[in-house]
């Protein structure tokens, strides 16, 4: 981390000092918005409209763990009006970088915007905070509307329509979390049981009644030993859970063996599919949007804990 950010802000620090004198507003008169995950791009792309230019730095199968800036990220980052990031250490080892840049230009904590007497900590670790929070789909609405207030505020002369499209997102998200209440009560509160190669959701199983697994926890940064994957084995095994789901940013390597370990007991458990945890679909398909990621990872949830598929689920 030392090294990284001894390389990455001197660089940023020059890219930044030729950027200052850029006005507010690019030259086709649109606000230059950058997000760091896609989650945020969608909703921030959706309640600015036709005002803004957003962009993502991390794309699908993007791990923000583990993500590390390019030159072109600084860059972006420097030419930015907004700046939009998840915060809660989601974006670990961008941190120093979100908050140098913020003291040239408005930089944004989503998670800011919430109330934090909701966000999850760490057992045992009080400073040490769940980022996923997109999970939570009640939260993410709250999201949406802070999302819209900060952009009325750097935008005052458009601020109603600012206002009225993040009503209008906050609405269907809230339909959006009716939803998933709906297509999980299907499902026996006691087969509710969804193992994940690593703990990304907590809010997912707090909010939707979802019992939830990880192989390894809050951040991919944490390794998994061989003791971690013999406990979740023994749970899966005498639970009779029928399916484990592997992650699109996360490789498939270590649920593979659990899987494993799980047949060597004689219990039978399949890969149910794969969710998007940290990073959404590709661009132009249903799950590249926030609503169409949610909905693919509820319905390959429901039918594999159904027993209705092994495989991955038709979209």
């Amino acid at each position: 981390m030392w090294q990284y950010s001894f390389l990455a802000i001197p660089v940023f620090s020059l890219l930044l000092a030729g950027c200052q004198a850029t006005p507010p507003d690019s030259a086709n008169g649109k606000i230059r918005i950058v997000s760091t995950t896609g989650m945020i791009g969608d909703a921030v792309a959706k309640i600015a409209g036709d005002r803004a230019e957003v962009s993502a730095l991390m794309g699908p199968g993007v791990d923000p763990h583990l993500y590390k800036a390019s030159q072109g990220d600084l860059r972006k980052l420097s030419e930015a009006d907004l700046i939009f990031y998840n915060g809660l250490h989601l974006e670990g080892k961008m941190v120093e970088i979100l908050e140098k840049v913020g003291k040239t230009k408005p930089v944004f904590a989503v998670a800011e915007g919430l109330d934090h007497s909701k966000i999850l900590q760490l057992a045992g670790q009080a400073e040490v905070h769940d980022p996923h929070i997109w999970f939570d789909v009640r939260m993410w609405a709250d999201v949406a509307t802070y999302i819209g207030a900060s952009l009325e505020k750097h935008d005052a002369p458009h601020a109603a329509a600012y206002r009225q499209r993040a009503a209008a997102y906050r609405d269907s998200l809230l339909a959006l979390d009716e939803w998933v209440r709906s297509e999980l009560s299907t499902v026996p509160k006691d087969h509710r049981v969804l193992i994940t190669a690593h703990d990304a959701f907590a809010y997912f199983g707090r909010a939707y009644e979802v019992e939830v697994r990880g192989l390894q926890g809050i951040s991919t940064v944490s390794e998994y030993g061989l003791k971690d994957v013999s406990d979740l084995v023994s749970f899966i095994s005498q639970r009779k859970i029928k399916a484990v789901f592997v992650e699109s940013s996360v490789p498939t390597k270590s649920l593979e063996a659990v899987v494993e370990g799980c047949q060597k007991r004689g219990h039978k458990v399949t890969i149910g599919g794969t969710l998007y945890s940290d990073a959404m679909g590709q661009a132009g398909t249903p799950e590249g949007e926030y609503i169409g990621m949610v909905r693919a990872n509820v319905r390959t949830i429901v039918h594999a804990l159904k027993g209705e598929s092994h495989a991955e689920v038709s979209r």
